[in-house]
């Protein structure tokens, strides 16, 4: 774990919050307190080793701000108005947290209006002619039902100074930024140029990826859905696998730094046989390599099946290493086919009759309505992104760690990606329920 100092936890504020907050009739009536800055703190690092000696007192702990609604806020409700922006790659839930961002703002804060940035960062420069919408409780009352995002989404950056002064022609008080990595450190760069002139806008994220790749984040939205979605289709390789004798199922899933929803969907059915990661090498050839295992699989049980992230194996393959995408991320092979086509080849060299079935479901998967757990989820995350903004907290993202809803500086969760530890009790897990061996090849 990086080793971080308590400051780089601070959450930033616009000014002092002295307008009472409207949800006050509501929780004294339900006697429930609400959330203060310095008392509602979770653990940063609440192993027994850090924990001992904050008790020793050899050192202090650093700790986290609870999200969740404050007694006083920023922003006048009356004169407020928002706007909300998607980037990226869809991600079952994006729907979810757009309607619970405007519910929230509308029901609880009285918040009445509320912009919807079309086709993300896009949507803030004037140049690609998109219509700003407005987002009003009965506009998004249903669009939970449906996946991908109303809002549509782009990837790559846009200049901060004309997507700031768009904000400023709104009379944008707070931006709500619902994407991953790359988008959130757009995110900051707005909070800061905002900053720098001077402005009052807060600029609160909802992180976004599908892959579960967030650092510091017990989890991050559309991902439980994901690996669900996974699961279904797993099921389906499976049944064509013993469909045929040696017949083999060969599923792609999304994942291209980590290997989460790969890893968690091997586990969720437990019919999976082989599980590549691009967190460990994959070697194919030779006496331990990938093709001469599912040789012995086939000879002992019939069938196999084999879950990959399509980040995995791009070492096998020749591509361009300085292609880069829109998002800036390097171009990677399609590690599917090219797999597919290798075993076919090989047991077509042994002359064994072996079946390959190749599925690749990751666009269904990614586009899908979230799951009632996700759904929660995403509701929740909107709620305190609009507690946290409505305080004039800014340049930060509501997440959960430990348990516990949280607010983080963007420049804690951007840090690096979460990665699957292979020494870790996740992976440990999969070796155990697939019975391959801890790496293929030396």
């Amino acid at each position: 774990m990086r080793r971080f100092r308590r400051e780089d936890f601070e959450i930033k504020h616009l000014g002092v919050a002295s307008h009472p907050s409207p949800l006050q009739p509501r929780r004294e009536e339900a006697r429930a307190n609400f959330v203060s800055d310095d008392r509602h703190r979770v653990l940063f690092d609440h192993s027994l080793e850090r924990v001992a000696a904050a008790i020793e007192g050899e050192t202090e702990p650093i700790t986290i701000e609870r999200s969740g609604p404050r007694q006083k806020i920023f922003f006048d409700p009356e004169k407020t108005r928002a706007a909300i922006v998607t980037c990226g790659g869809l991600c079952p839930g994006l729907n979810d947290v757009i309607r619970g961002v405007v519910m929230t703002l509308n029901y609880s804060y009285g918040v009445k209006t509320v912009y919807g940035i079309p086709y993300g960062y896009e949507g803030l420069i004037d140049k690609y002619g998109h219509q700003i919408v407005h987002l009003t409780p009965e506009s998004v009352s249903e669009i939970h039902t449906e996946g991908g995002s109303i809002l549509g989404t782009s990837r790559g950056p846009q200049p901060i100074g004309p997507m700031v002064d768009k904000l400023i022609s709104l009379g944008v008080n707070m931006l709500f930024v619902i994407g991953g990595d790359g988008t959130l450190r757009g995110a900051s760069a707005i909070a800061q140029e905002v900053s720098h002139r001077g402005l009052k806008i807060g600029v609160v994220g909802i992180p976004k990826t599908i892959d579960n790749d967030l650092e510091y984040m017990d989890k991050s939205f559309g991902f439980e859905t994901a690996f669900a979605e996974a699961v279904r289709v797993i099921r389906c390789a499976h049944n064509e696998a013993t469909g045929h004798a040696r017949g083999i199922g060969l599923v792609k899933v999304m994942g291209r730094d980590s290997g989460f929803i790969a890893a968690f969907a091997a586990l969720a059915d437990n019919c999976v046989n082989f599980v590549l990661i691009p967190e460990s090498p994959t070697y194919l050839d030779g006496p331990d390599g990938l093709l001469a295992q599912l040789e012995k699989r086939l000879a002992t049980r019939g069938h196999a099946v084999v879950v990959i992230a399509e980040g995995a194996g791009q070492e096998l393959m020749q591509t361009d290493a300085s292609a880069r995408d829109a998002s800036g991320n390097a171009k990677f092979g399609d590690i599917g086919p090219f797999l597919r086509d290798r075993i076919q080849a090989h047991f077509k060299g042994l002359k064994i009759d072996a079946t390959v079935k190749y599925i690749d479901p990751s666009y269904i998967i990614r586009s899908v309505p979230a799951s009632p757990q996700d759904a929660i989820f995403c509701l929740r995350l909107a709620q305190h992104a609009v507690h946290a903004a409505m305080a004039g907290k800014t340049d930060m993202v509501v997440g959960r760690w430990h348990g516990h809803h949280v607010n983080l500086p963007i420049s804690v969760v951007t840090v690096r990606r979460r990665k699957v530890s292979l020494q870790g009790d996740l992976w440990m897990s999969v070796l155990e329920a697939t019975g391959q061996p801890a790496h293929f090849g030396p």
